[in-house]
């Protein structure tokens, strides 16, 4: 436990405050890789879903940003997720700590500053992008395609001159297709706007891990411009020994044992699910095609 506690030193004591009394003890994956992160260190995090690897990737990043280390009206943080889905999930999922530790600052007479959060995508609407260029957010969520398309404007270009840190989730969807180059290529043409920043990236099942590590890391230019050469940056690989339990189980409705109408042979599935999504908070039902699943859904 005392291990566990620990690792909550490398931050302001108000946000290992908020961490202990709103979350609780870190996990191992967290006391693993806050060290490196907090080093300044490329990680690769690897862990299975639940194991805090985007609060491991996002706390420091807030650390050093409430405690003025990192400038504010500039975009410090870029969250790069090949899912605009779980970047929504992802601003929501922020906004709710950043509100409970702006209460807790507030209450202690700390200072707070003003946060942003803004997800850029082919559905950010144009008013909301020419706000980004006025306003740039601290933290910026978006996707690859988005990315390089923001490299690929004048406008784009001056917002990403700050970048302190860059994390890349659900890296394992896309190191083996054209869209991981799509997306390794936008962050290394990063590096001449900003310099050189922290990478990070997130996986729950991604091998083999050391070449997924030179994939994220890639190559930073060494020695003098006019005859250069190149050095792979370094990239801890931090996985974590932490198993899952499941709890798997095999049945078939009664109620559908006997059915002779196909109308009404899926009404006692529907009946289940629904007790099924009451008592549990998140419910994921698999379907063997788009249009049963449609059916299931509108039942």
């Amino acid at each position: 436990m005392e291990n566990n506690q620990s690792a909550l030193n490398y931050f302001h004591p108000l946000v290992a405050t908020w961490f202990a009394e709103s979350i609780g003890m870190p996990t191992d994956l967290q006391m693993l890789a806050w060290p490196h992160i907090a080093a300044g260190e490329h990680v690769l995090i690897t862990a299975p879903t639940g194991s805090g690897k985007t609060m491991a990737a996002f706390l420091w990043a807030i650390n050093e940003l409430i405690t003025g280390k990192w400038p504010l009206g500039l975009i410090s943080v870029l969250y790069v997720s090949p899912l605009k889905a779980l970047n929504n999930d992802i601003r929501r999922n922020l906004r709710s700590p950043l509100s409970e530790l702006r209460t807790l600052f507030t209450r202690s007479g700390e200072y707070w500053p003003p946060l942003g959060i803004a997800i850029r995508s082919g559905d950010t609407p144009q008013s909301e992008r020419r706000r980004m260029l006025r306003e740039p957010p601290e933290i910026l969520i978006t996707t690859p395609e988005s990315l390089n398309l923001l490299l690929s404007s004048h406008g784009g270009r001056s917002m990403l001159t700050n970048i302190r840190t860059v994390v890349l989730d659900e890296i394992h969807a896309v190191t083996d297709s054209k869209r991981g180059v799509h997306l390794i290529t936008g962050v290394d043409r990063l590096a001449p706007l900003s310099g050189e920043f922290q990478r990070i990236a997130l996986s729950a099942t991604v091998r083999p891990l050391e070449a997924v590590a030179q994939f994220v890391g890639g190559y930073r230019m060494v020695g003098d411009p006019r005859s250069p050469g190149y050095s792979a940056r370094p990239v801890q690989i931090v996985s974590s020994s932490q198993k899952k339990d499941y709890s798997l189980t095999v049945r078939f409705p009664k109620a559908a044992a006997d059915w002779d109408d196909r109308d009404s042979f899926w009404q006692p599935f529907v009946d289940e699910i629904k007790e099924i999504v009451v008592r549990n908070r998140s419910t994921l039902v698999f379907a063997n095609s788009r249009r049963l699943c449609e059916r299931l859904y509108s039942q």
